[in-house]
């Protein structure tokens, strides 16, 4: 699936939680939808997280 299709889905998640919840759940929704957008695009390939998450070559301070 596309960003763009991903972020409609969000979109209309988000806004039905702040018309039928209260902007406390539409917060919630929005940040979970946040979370599952970039969860999408790792595992889509489109952001690499390898450098943040190994143990890789570390720089010498001196």
């Amino acid at each position: 699936m596309r960003s763009s299709a991903i972020g409609l889905i969000t979109g209309l998640i988000s806004g039905l939680a702040l018309a039928f919840g209260g902007f406390g759940d539409f917060l919630i929704v929005l940040i979970f939808g946040a979370i599952g957008l970039f969860v999408g695009k790792v595992l889509d390939g489109d952001i690499d997280i390898n450098r943040y998450v190994s143990g890789g070559e570390r720089r010498d301070m001196r």
